[in-house]
């Protein structure tokens, strides 16, 4: 084992021995690593900071014999939740859970780079208890959404609460409904798109439609075009399956990624004059500074009741912001209005 010193904090080295073949790497790198749980070297790995051969894996990877494992732990790494006052919206909430609209730049839970002002500090300070089946850094936690994605999160208060709702996410139950600004006029009114996902090949922070590797899973999205207005395409899409980006990497693959995605559409702010279709993105105003999706509807079954229950968060005001530029800047009437 060799350790150094990096940015990130230490990086240790490791060679498989024989006797630890088939084990999971986030065991082998627990019994290896002197002072860490399994939570944290299971969420570091999930966060990209083990290297096996140089590609990164997933904790469930099985190592073999004479691999080299690069792995790296943030010196601040903690499975603690700080509580924080934080204010939620919140859509419902009983006994057994909550369902809150997230804001758009609220991380969910605590990751490198990412420890405080997260979706369950603020829930550590509103609710007295909430589920631990998901571990200390993720507590109540049956699902996720990305930073910059807005909208319906479910968040479960007792162990047997989130046990079944998570359930109904593993046999894909849960109905979901997203809203979607895309860059490009999509072609057909509606569609599915089914095309397998995995790790991008050498970005660690990226997904990519990718056949035949450890990381692939299926994955499975349908849309429906709202309205097209000039270059870009108002879209309500359903994800049959809850891949990783799914929706962001599938309407990239079909040449119109989501507006503001940096990492799928190469750009993360959209100014007037861009949205005008007058040049590059410049110093003009900005009109939308983050990931053009919104977690709009979701559908599920009551745990206790079986009564099917349907929670919708409002468009978000920088979207219909967005939203309304699009339609004045495509508006033929407008042009020749602010001309005379």
């Amino acid at each position: 084992m060799d350790d150094s010193d990096s940015d990130d904090g230490a990086s240790r080295e490791f060679v498989v021995p024989d006797s630890a073949a088939g084990q999971r790497i986030d065991l082998f790198l627990t019994a290896a690593c002197d002072g860490y749980s399994r939570t944290q070297i299971r969420q570091a790995v999930q966060d990209d900071q083990a290297d096996v051969d140089g590609r990164t894996v997933r904790p469930s990877f099985k190592v073999r014999g004479g691999q080299t494992i690069r792995f790296r732990l943030p010196p601040e790494f903690s499975d603690e939740v700080v509580p924080e006052k934080i204010d939620l919206d919140v859509l419902y909430e009983d006994d057994g859970f909550v369902v809150v609209n997230k804001p758009a730049g609220m991380v969910v839970h605590p990751a490198r780079g990412n420890w405080t002002g997260t979706l369950t500090s603020a829930l550590a300070y509103r609710f007295q208890s909430l589920s631990d089946v998901g571990g200390p850094t993720r507590p109540g936690i049956v699902h996720r959404l990305d930073r910059d994605t807005s909208g319906v999160i479910v968040v479960a208060k007792t162990n047997a609460t989130h046990i079944a709702l998570a359930q109904q996410w593993h046999d894909r139950e849960v109905e979901k409904e997203y809203f979607a600004i895309s860059v490009g006029r999509i072609d057909r009114d509606r569609d599915v798109i089914d095309a397998p996902i995995g790790r991008h090949p050498y970005q660690r922070d990226k997904m990519a439609i990718r056949h035949d590797h450890p990381t692939t899973r299926p994955a499975s999205t349908f849309y429906e075009v709202a309205e097209r207005v000039g270059r870009f395409s108002l879209v309500n899409v359903r994800p049959k399956t809850g891949r990783t980006h799914q929706i962001r990497v599938h309407l990239a693959h079909i040449g119109c990624p989501i507006l503001c995605d940096r990492l799928y559409a190469g750009h993360a702010v959209a100014t007037e004059s861009w949205l005008r279709g007058q040049g590059a993105i410049d110093g003009s105003p900005e009109v939308l500074s983050r990931q053009a999706l919104h977690a709009r509807r979701l559908t599920l079954q009551h745990p206790q009741s079986g009564e099917m229950m349907t929670f919708e968060a409002p468009l978000p005001a920088d979207l219909q912001r967005a939203i309304d530029f699009l339609r004045t800047a495509s508006d033929p009437s407008s042009v020749a209005g602010r001309h005379r």
